[in-house]
């Protein structure tokens, strides 16, 4: 951890700076989405904070792409984001969960492409629990002619200059990687400004918390259901039975298994088939992260990362987390695989 002491105070931009300036030859201009990100993620948090008493809590009256009814919040969260990446001139499509396709931006020739989920487990708005924004960010194919197809977005996740999350709870904290490990901010309400808590997360190898629902046990693969069941047993010699903590926020989920080890899953079942969590803009960015802080993701046959995407919406089953957790619940899928055939 870093000194908090008023004297050593960094703030994101600070840091966002110095790391590029570490960089002979940058343009700046990763910086200054990174830093866009951060100002929307801002003003987000404040509506996120006085929700209740400003009218925009509840539902707008619409579904999403995906047929999920959509909160006022949700709106507000994907408009704030998608402006500040307007702005910046240098952003030319974003994907976001609350839009059917790509929205491509005035800057054409910007180099860079983002995915958002604007706000993650927003099931949770109305009972004040945690949520949160994730964002993914890819450079643009490279043509002669500088056009523009929709396919350049369809990259697999290995190709992620940058990714983050931003988790609105009991504190802002804010979560990113460029591929140079894992830093974290939280927000000083008192001054506006991300504050760096923690410039190298390390995820520890082994966890004893597994996140999943469990509602939906009787439609799980059987090498799941072993698992499980071998995380509910008693073993002194493995720490178990381990703690099960289920939020039903991604972010909320990610951010309790980064700090404190385990596994987050989400499987496929019977009613998801192909899984229900998005892969470009919620399990690739994640994983980025869970990744660069040591840990491992796979859709219980490869590396998440490593998928080719052939649509903006995909949607896959997740295992992902410390890495002898992620180890050994792939060995009990890959024991019972015929079986759950």
């Amino acid at each position: 951890m870093v000194n908090k002491s008023k004297n050593n105070l960094v703030t994101l931009e600070e840091y966002i700076i110095q790391a590029q300036n570490r960089f002979p030859g940058a343009t700046g201009e990763l910086s200054q989405l990174l830093r866009d990100i951060g100002l929307a993620a801002k003003i987000i948090s404040r509506e996120v904070n006085k929700a209740g008493i400003t009218n925009i809590l509840g539902f707008e009256g619409s579904t999403n792409i995906h047929g999920e009814a959509v909160k006022k919040l949700d709106i507000f969260a994907d408009g704030q984001l998608i402006s500040a990446l307007e702005r910046s001139l240098i952003t030319c499509m974003v994907i976001s969960e609350e839009n059917d396709g790509v929205v491509k931006l005035g800057a054409r020739n910007g180099k860079y492409i983002v995915y958002l989920d604007p706000l993650d487990g927003s099931s949770n708005i109305d009972v004040n629990v945690s949520i949160g924004s994730i964002f993914s960010i890819y450079m643009r194919e490279a043509r002669f002619d500088q056009t523009l197809r929709d396919d350049d977005a369809l990259q697999p996740g290995v190709k992620q200059v940058a990714a983050g999350y931003v988790l609105y709870g009991s504190s802002t904290t804010l979560c990113y990687t460029t591929g140079l490990g894992v830093s974290m901010f939280t927000l000083d309400p008192s001054i506006g400004e991300f504050i760096l808590s923690d410039r190298q997360i390390k995820l520890p190898e082994h966890g004893s918390i597994y996140s999943i629902n469990e509602g939906s046990y009787n439609s799980w693969p059987l090498g799941l259901k072993k698992y499980i069941k071998y995380c509910q047993e008693e073993d002194a010699e493995t720490n178990r039975p381990y703690s099960a903590r289920y939020i039903g926020s991604m972010v909320a989920d990610i951010h309790r298994t980064l700090i404190k080890g385990g596994i987050f899953i989400y499987p496929h079942s019977k009613r998801y088939p192909s899984g229900k969590l998005r892969l470009m803009y919620e399990c690739n960015p994640l994983s980025f992260i869970i990744e660069q802080a040591g840990g491992m993701a796979t859709n219980g046959k490869e590396r998440i990362m490593e998928i080719q995407p052939e649509a903006i919406h995909q949607q896959t089953p997740i295992y992902i987390g410390s890495k002898e957790n992620v180890t050994t619940v792939m060995e009990f899928l890959e024991e019972y695989q015929e079986a759950s055939v």
